[in-house]
C-alpha cells in the first residue's frame, strides 16, 4: 500500500506552512519532492516520518497510523536518509550499515549470522560491497551515501525517505543514485520519497513529482503532466528561470535577442543549438543569418551570401562574435 496522508497539514508549532494534503507513495514507486528553499520540503519530509508532529490530519503507512506506532515499529517499518553528512570516524562501512538492524534486534543489540546477511545483502543492493571494511572516515561523499543507503535498506522498511541525500554529489555520483532508488523501488517493491533542488535528474527518473510552488501550493502528477500543463514553467519563473518545453530543461530567463537560423539534424544541430542559445542567440526559422550543421563541422552563412565555415562549435561562436547578426527592427 505505501505511504498515504489524509488532510494533513504540516508546519512550525502550530503555525500552518503547507496543507491540507491528500499524498501516497505507492509500493514501487520513486516519488521526488521539488521546491526552492524555504518552500517547506524539510518540514514536509519531517512530518511524514514522524520526527515532528502534523498540525492536522493524518499519516498511514501501510493503513496504519504513523502515530500510533512505536519508535520501534516505526523503524522497522520506515528508514530516513537525511541530507547531513555522516560525522563517525572509525567505523567501518559495514558497521554503519549494521546499524540499520538494531530496531531488529534485542535488548542485547548484537547481531547473529542472519543480521549480518541481511547487512550484506543491504551493501549488496546499494553497490557498496567493497566498502564494507574501508573506514568511513576515508570514504568520499558518494560512498557514504551509499553506506547510509545500504544502512537504511538493512532496516528491511517498506518506505524509504530521503531529504537531499543527492546534494554533496558530483554529477556522476548524483545520477548513480537516483539510478539506484529507481532499481530499488522497482526491484525491492518499496515505496521511495526524495526530496531533491535537482529537477533534471527527476523529471528524467521519478514516476511522479511533488512540486511545491511559490505560494507554497503543492502540485502532484507525473513529470510530464506537470511540465505539459505550465506548472513547471509558471513555478521557476519568479527565480528568473525559465522551463524550455521542448528540450525538458530549466533555461536562464534572459532570452537571446539576435536572430539566426539553425538548419541540419542530429547530434550536430543538437549540439549547436545549445552552443547558440547559451551564446545569446534566439532561434529563428526566418532569420537571413543561417548556420548549418552536419558531421564534419558547422558553415555559418551571412548575407549577402558569404560562407564561413567552421570545425568546431568555440569556434563557430568566436566567429559569431565577429559577425553578429542584427537584432530585428534595427538597421545594419
Amino acid at each position: 500500500m505505501g505511504l498515504v496522508t489524509q488532510g494533513l497539514v504540516a508546519g512550525y508549532g502550530r503555525a500552518p506552512l503547507l496543507g491540507p494534503l491528500d499524498l501516497q507513495v505507492a509500493a514501487g514507486q520513486f516519488v521526488c519532492l521539488i521546491g526552492a528553499n524555504g518552500a517547506g520540503k524539510s518540514t514536509l519530509i519531517r512530518t511524514l516520518c514522524g520526527m515532528q508532529a502534523a498540525i492536522a490530519g493524518e499519516v498511514r503507512l501501510d493503513g496504519v497510523p504513523l502515530a500510533s506506532l512505536s519508535a520501534a515499529a516505526r523503524a522497522r517499518s520506515l528508514s530516513v536518509v537525511l541530507t547531513e553528512r555522516v560525522q563517525v570516524t572509525l567505523m567501518t562501512g559495514f558497521e554503519l550499515a549494521s546499524l540499520g538492524r538494531y530496531p531488529h534486534v534485542g535488548w542485547s543489540g548484537r547481531l547473529d549470522e542472519q543480521d549480518r546477511a541481511l547487512v550484506r545483502a543491504a551493501l549488496a543492493q546499494a553497490g557498496a560491497c567493497a566498502l564494507a571494511h574501508r573506514l568511513v572516515s576515508q570514504m568520499s561523499d558518494g560512498e557514504r551515501q551509499k553506506v547510509m543507503i545500504a544502512r537504511a535498506l538493512a532496516q528491511q522498511p517498506r518506505l524509504l525517505v530521503l531529504d537531499e541525500a543527492t546534494a554533496f554529489l558530483d554529477l556522476p555520483r548524483r545520477i548513480e543514485t537516483m539510478q539506484l532508488l529507481l532499481d530499488l523501488a522497482r526491484q525491492q517493491r518499496l515505496a521511495v520519497l526524495l526530496s531533491t533542488h535537482d529537477l533534471e535528474l527527476a523529471l528524467r527518473y521519478a514516476d511522479a513529482l511533488w512540486l511545491i510552488d511559490g505560494q507554497r501550493q503543492l502540485h502532484t502528477g507525473a513529470p510530464e503532466d506537470l511540465a505539459l500543463s505550465g506548472v513547471l514553467g509558471a513555478t521557476f519563473a519568479a527565480d528568473g528561470l525559465a522551463f524550455d518545453l521542448e528540450r525538458g530543461e530549466l533555461v536562464v530567463g534572459r532570452r537571446g535577442h539576435r536572430p539566426i537560423r539553425l538548419e541540419g539534424g542530429g547530434i550536430p544541430a543538437t549540439w549547436a543549438r545549445r552552443a547558440l542559445l547559451r551564446a545569446g542567440f534566439a532561434i529563428d526559422a526566418q532569420a537571413a543569418w543561417a548556420v548549418y550543421a552536419d558531421d564534419a563541422g558547422y558553415t555559418l552563412e551571412a548575407p549577402p551570401g558569404e560562407r564561413m565555415r567552421y570545425a568546431s562549435l568555440g569556434e563557430l561562436v568566436a566567429g559569431l562574435g565577429s559577425h553578429t547578426p542584427v537584432p530585428e527592427g534595427k538597421a545594419a
